[in-house]
């Protein structure tokens, strides 16, 4: 009997080594995995950059508008010939950095917003045009971009791409490509990012000061902004939804909970329950100015205190955001929006219908219109042919010869 069952037992543990053995996969299955989900990638591509190329045929009012109008000399794949790599390797490096920093999306998709919102999708807000000229003020010493993060993730990537094809790929489509992979990579949308843009040899303070929406704007500045873009209200709606994930500094509501608009009260559109909670979140950071910008705090020093961030899922009663879904709207329902410029898209007929509307479902309505934005937006007064430089580093001008 113990033959037997020492017999039963070696044939077990048999069993169980070649059904281990038969579940390992080798490098070469590896390499076909990710073959094919390189693929099915492309095809999801593919398939939608023809479904907005359908789309952009006909304009809102109607007439109808080329492709090439749309795209502004844009291609898809601009690098299939000169850095056929060049994708693979932005999803590549991102993925990396993704890990090593899992909020890394919001800082990507609010550094090209205000990189594209002044003068188009350029990377001048990466350029220090100065020439050591400390009395020239350069793009990203603006207020509102004194808190931008991202800067150095994009530089590790180009310097990746250099390596690869030195001197090919521009900053501002290697800041197109990673904000996209950046936002999937967050559980967001999937959108075709079309290539080809060149590197401005010049950046703008004065615009960045004066034309970048502010978090304490109202509806009315916030719409006007966004329509000189080209951007409709519900479009407008659908891109500040992007403020679902990633941190918010206090910095930026702390004129909300104590003296709001000079008047020694909180702002009465905030929910009172959700007041006390950002006092007691805010309560250890104190560094603004009297028109809600940021005085001092570095984008270094903002990721080193926690205490002065918070995140846009401080809601308990509302999903803390851990995807890429549409609580923002819900938060804004229910008076909880954390900037004034969200919480004012309440204060407005048609942009509180909108609120409504991607609140009402699972987000499958806010993703799909974010999608589309998203391609509009990244597709800005873009700079192509001729048209400006490819830098060899994203914060300096390359020299012409």
């Amino acid at each position: 009997m113990a033959k037997l069952m020492k017999r039963k037992t070696k044939t077990l543990i048999v069993i169980f080594i070649i059904s281990v053995i038969l579940s390992l996969k080798f490098p070469s299955e590896i390499e076909e995995e990710e073959r094919a989900k390189r693929e099915k990638l492309e095809k999801e591509e593919k398939t939608f950059s023809v479904f907005l190329q359908r789309e952009s045929a006909t304009s809102t009012r109607g007439g109808v508008v080329s492709l090439a109008d749309e795209l502004h000399g844009l291609e898809y794949d601009f690098y299939r010939q000169n850095c056929p790599q060049a994708e693979s390797i932005v999803r590549s490096t991102m993925a990396r950095i993704y890990m090593q920093q899992n909020d890394i999306s919001f800082g990507l998709l609010r550094l090209l917003f205000h990189d594209c919102f002044i003068k188009g999708c350029d990377a001048s807000v990466f350029l220090d045009d100065s020439n050591g000229n400390k009395n020239r003020s350069i793009e990203r010493q603006a207020a509102p971009n004194k808190t931008l993060r991202g800067i150095n993730e994009i530089e590790m990537i180009k310097e990746e791409l250099d390596n690869a094809c030195p001197g090919v790929v521009s900053c501002a489509d290697t800041l197109a490509l990673a904000t996209r992979d950046a936002v999937v990579l967050a559980g967001g949308p999937f959108y075709p990012v079309f290539t080809g843009r060149r590197d401005s040899t010049q950046s703008y303070f004065d615009e960045a000061m004066d034309e970048i929406p502010k978090p304490n704007d109202n509806i009315t500045q916030t719409l006007f902004l966004f329509s000189r873009r080209g951007f409709d209200e519900r479009e407008t709606v659908n891109l500040l939804g992007a403020h679902n994930v990633g941190k918010i500094s206090c910095d930026f509501i702390r004129n909300r909970l104590t003296n709001f608009s000079g008047t020694g009260q909180p702002d009465a559109s905030v929910d009172h329950d959700f007041l006390n909670e950002l006092r007691l979140a805010c309560q250890d950071s104190n560094s603004t100015n009297h028109d809600g910008t940021v005085a001092s705090m570095t984008s270094r020093e903002m990721r080193n205190s926690s205490s002065a961030m918070i995140f846009q899922g401080l809601s308990t009663s509302i999903p803390s955001g851990a995807r890429f879904d549409n609580h923002y709207y819900q938060n804004l329902l229910g008076g909880r929006g954390l900037l004034f410029a969200d919480q004012q898209l309440m204060a407005d007929e048609n942009t509180a219908r909108l609120v409504a509307v991607y609140a009402s479902d699972d987000g499958t309505t806010f993703r799909r219109d974010f999608s589309r934005s998203m391609v509009k937006m990244s597709n800005l007064g873009v700079l192509t042919g001729t048209l400006g430089q490819v830098r060899n580093k994203c914060s300096f001008p390359t020299s012409q010869s």
